[in-house]
């Protein structure tokens, strides 16, 4: 199969990598990134997350920074609603896309949401019902879709029922998610082959840990299977909990350069994305886990 022509790029970053950190970032700092991203050229964003500050404390300023960011017309701003009340929140807020998401291993989902998969679909239930009647549309999630922290690897037929469910539900794009990054490509071509199976290719979307420095090929391998879709992180924001130290999300920038390189369109500016993933690493008072970024901010003229 040929590349795909053109690849949409979900950054991740303001939602995923943030909700990491321990210090928590100003609710300004991250209104100023989700906009500096936009400008960019980003086209969809994964602005916050509508969970109990008890839960993710990062995540408490989610109606402000949802009230607060310059929506850029060509974009949009999904967020993540685990339940009802969350997915209620973050309507009154002003969101016209979510994500719900579940598991591909019984343990890791016990582990992560204190529920089994079966429990955790059934949640799902009413947030899609009332999705559909407001037309707003909701993004599915597969974690450990190739490896499990408790579980060890995970049968892609497995990783493809959730998926399946979750399409079937009426999500409009199911993102399979290695989670803790020990996928390869041959690993990640099976899982793809099995969802591919009852859901169009099309309808998927990658995301990819870098726990194991896996990432750009295991990415390079789903544009072969024909995956168009990539969930990347600015700077490489967030960890990987189940590995210490190890980095997590692949970096936006290392993505947009891997795609350029091989002539795929982005619609993004990958100066200004490197600039950004300087700046907010400088912010937060993190290393800078983009190595493109890295290269690109070094060798660009004082």
């Amino acid at each position: 199969m040929t590349f795909p022509t053109q690849v949409k790029i979900v950054e991740v970053g303001p939602r995923d990598g943030l909700q990491n950190e321990n210090q928590i970032v100003p609710t300004a700092i991250k209104i100023e990134l989700i906009n500096r991203l936009a400008a960019a050229g980003v086209r969809a964003i994964e602005a916050t997350s509508f969970v109990s500050p008890k839960w993710v404390p990062q995540m408490a300023d989610n109606a402000a920074v949802m009230q607060g960011i310059s929506r850029h017309p060509a974009a949009v701003y999904p967020v993540l609603t685990p339940n009802l009340q969350g997915f209620d929140a973050a309507v009154q807020a002003g969101a016209t896309e979510v994500a719900i998401f579940a598991a591909a291993s019984e343990s890791f989902s016990q582990k992560n949401i204190n529920c089994s998969i079966a429990e955790s679909l059934k949640r799902f239930e009413p947030i899609l019902s009332v999705a559909s009647s407001l037309e707003i549309k909701v993004r599915g999630y597969v974690s450990c879709v190739v490896g499990c922290p408790y579980e060890g690897a995970i049968a892609p037929e497995q990783a493809a029922s959730i998926a399946k469910t979750l399409f079937d539900m009426g999500c409009y794009e199911v993102s399979l998610g290695d989670t803790i990054g020990v996928g390869t490509p041959n690993s990640i071509q099976r899982m793809i082959e099995a969802c591919a199976k009852s859901i169009p290719v099309e309808r998927l979307a990658g995301h990819y840990h870098d726990t194991y420095g896996m990432a750009i090929a295991n990415i390079y391998a789903s544009l072969h299977m024909g995956l168009a879709t990539f969930d990347t992180s600015i700077a490489g924001l967030g960890g990987c909990p189940y590995a210490k130290g190890a980095s997590g999300n692949v970096a936006s920038e290392d993505v947009v350069y891997l795609l350029n390189g091989l002539g795929i369109e982005s619609g993004i500016d990958l100066a200004k994305l490197a600039g950004i993933g300087d700046w907010i690493s400088s912010v937060i008072n993190r290393p800078n886990g983009a190595k493109a970024g890295r290269a690109l901010c070094a060798s660009a003229p004082a």
